[in-house]
């Protein structure tokens, strides 16, 4: 085992002796790719067009701790809107984000999550349940917010290879007044599915190259472990 970390850059045998040591590759790959690096790079530049499109601010919600933490968020253009700061947390039931992050995840983490709930929320479960069944089969949430009076909030899932929840992209939409050409909800609803839609299948796109790069390099490391071998071979 230990040669074969030596062998593929992760530990280096000190010298002199033959102790052995963990270089910075690890490091160095943390930082390259960090969980969310490449949802951000992708999100940000459709976020920002559908924010300008339809004159509403959005947000990018992830789950942490059994809870949703705004990832990223754009303003919309313009001197007025209203948006959730970066960082916000929020409960997962009582939140549009939270309802669509809950509803589409897979099987096993739909049940930790709902294992994780307050006392109080867990006496609402079977109504929760039939909600998100609901939001499932619609393919995203809309509500009137819970926080602020005269938001109608609307939230959409970005979806994984598997068809699970990567992260919940949300609108918190404000009817304008001011706008001679602004969008009905119906109309930024629209908008965010197909912003949505475009992310989730960039994400599939590039599982799908990071698969076939690494089937490219398979038969490159093998021949790399059997010349390894080899050498220890005639060494021996």
């Amino acid at each position: 085992m230990l040669a074969r970390l030596v062998e593929r850059g992760w530990v280096a045998i000190r010298r002199p002796g033959d102790g052995y040591v963990l270089t910075l590759k690890l490091f160095e790959l943390a930082h390259r790719y960090t969980p969310m690096d490449r949802l951000l790079t992708d999100a940000l530049p459709l976020m920002k067009e559908l924010a300008a499109d339809v004159h509403q601010s959005c947000h990018l919600t992830v789950l942490e701790g059994g809870r949703g933490i705004v990832l990223a968020q754009v303003d919309a253009p313009g001197e007025m809107g209203f948006a959730v700061r970066v960082g916000s947390t929020m409960s997962l039931p009582p939140s549009c984000s939270g309802r669509v992050l809950l509803a589409f995840q897979g099987p096993e983490e739909h049940e930790r999550l709902l294992e994780r709930l307050e006392p109080a929320e867990k006496k609402q479960a079977a109504t929760l349940a039939k909600h998100l069944a609901l939001v499932r089969s619609r393919g995203y949430e809309e509500m009137e917010s819970t926080r602020v009076r005269g938001v109608h909030d609307l939230s959409v899932p970005i979806l994984d290879p598997r068809g699970h929840v990567l992260a919940a992209l949300t609108m918190p939409y404000l009817q304008r007044i001011d706008l001679g050409s602004a969008r009905t909800i119906a109309q930024a609803r629209g908008e965010l599915a197909r912003t949505a839609r475009t992310l989730s299948a960039r994400m599939v796109e590039e599982a799908a190259a990071e698969r076939r790069a690494g089937a490219d390099a398979a038969p490159a490391r093998s021949a790399k472990r059997a010349r390894t071998a080899g050498r220890r071979e005639r060494r021996g």
